[in-house]
């Protein structure tokens, strides 16, 4: 009965419960959105919006939307700067405090991702995923996930994807709750933010140990 119960969780009440939860989020903190946009488009300049396409559900391409928190500082030869660089002071603060992720609840109205599941992560990642990593794509990626609660950016990738399959495997509402709760702990006390070697976290290169 207990698996029976889970899977209408997640596949009615989940997607319903992030309808009404991103609505209402959306309405009480409209203040929020304003005031963060004007201060981007002050200190970071256009667009206000960063925007990008990740992989969702079924590995079907959506368009992410987060605040942007990097400028555009460009080289002599035109290509952009280190991430070290053009992430400036204002940007690690909203990265800190996560307002950077708050336009994804638009993501998440729309049905493109869920307020619990693996982050979406980078398209040119999808050719380097093993089977098993794959497997993180048979949900609605989240706005916040094991993974950010048991380390975000500070564990490495093969513990990102360990967290990222145990969530598919174990859908349901008790452990939903129990993300939202430690999400908005690890926000408050800004833990794991970021990687110990660089100012964003390192990109995925992709398996080494075939075994994994």
């Amino acid at each position: 009965m207990q698996s029976s119960n889970n899977g209408i969780y997640r596949k009615y009440i989940k997607r319903l419960l992030d309808i009404i939860l991103s609505l209402t989020a959306i309405i009480f903190f409209s203040f929020l959105f304003l005031i963060v946009a004007f201060l981007v488009r002050v200190k970071l300049g256009s667009p206000v919006l960063f925007k990008q396409k990740r992989p969702g559900m079924n590995e079907k391409i959506f368009l992410m939307y987060k605040f942007r928190t990097m400028t555009d500082e460009r080289g002599a030869n035109g290509e952009l700067l280190a991430d070290d660089i053009r992430l400036t002071k204002f940007g690690k603060f909203l990265r800190s405090t996560s307002l950077d992720e708050l336009p994804e609840l638009f993501n998440i109205l729309k049905g493109d991702m869920s307020l619990v599941g693996p982050r979406p992560l980078l398209v040119q990642y999808l050719p380097l995923y093993n089977e098993r990593q794959k497997r993180r794509h048979e949900v609605r990626p989240g706005l916040s996930g094991l993974a950010q609660v048991n380390g975000r950016n500070a564990i490495s990738w093969r513990e990102k994807f360990d967290l990222d399959v145990k969530y598919v495997e174990n859908v349901n509402f008790m452990l939903d709750v129990k993300v939202i709760f430690l999400t908005i702990k690890k926000v408050f006390i800004r833990e794991g933010i970021n990687s110990d070697t660089a100012a964003t976290v390192e990109a995925f290169e992709g398996n080494r140990d075939e075994k994994y």
